[in-house]
């Protein structure tokens, strides 16, 4: 985006936030081992980085999706086809890829803030990006998952985020 263009977004209440912008709702909490945590991608992605043309929710088979052997150009079209795609049960370790969101400029890579066992994926974000545009904090949901390790204090609440985006 240019000087010139913004993009207003909104910042959902009842969340957590994360520094990768992925937001974090806690679905049941009435004992932490049955505890599930709904994760979804802040609408400061799409304000930053434009509209959301593609999201894969997948890990990487190996490395080789981080190395670059051939032409840039080249690699945009299917470098997302050698993850492996997250399935109901899955577990992914904190820092694990767990969403490569597309969009008309840019490729991101966001990593599992925390360990956790896949409860559910949202694979209408994957069949319509659109949904992560506009509405985001409602349909637009990536997973969810049942965490590990998890401290919900450890992250953003509303002011703190806005705050953290304010430093940018």
């Amino acid at each position: 985006m240019s000087d010139g263009d913004f993009f207003e977004f909104s910042i959902a209440h009842d969340r957590r936030y994360s520094k990768d912008h992925l937001w974090l709702k806690v679905l049941d909490e009435k004992k932490e081992e049955d505890m599930t945590v709904k994760i979804g991608i802040s609408e400061f992605i799409r304000a930053e980085y434009g509209d959301i043309v593609r999201v894969v929710l997948a890990k990487p088979e190996d490395d080789s999706e981080f190395r670059s052997d051939v032409d840039e150009e080249e690699s945009v079209v299917d470098d997302d086809a050698e993850a492996t795609p997250l399935t109901s049960g899955d577990e992914i370790g904190v820092d694990d890829l767990m969403i490569t969101v597309r969009t008309a400029n840019e490729r991101l890579l966001i990593n599992a803030p925390f360990p956790c066992k896949i409860v559910e994926l949202n694979g209408d974000v994957e069949d319509s990006p659109d949904l992560v545009n506009d509405d985001a904090y409602g349909d637009g949901w990536c997973l969810i998952v049942k965490p590990h390790e998890f401290d919900y204090d450890f992250y953003f609440d509303l002011n703190e985020y806005i705050e953290h985006l304010n430093e940018l």
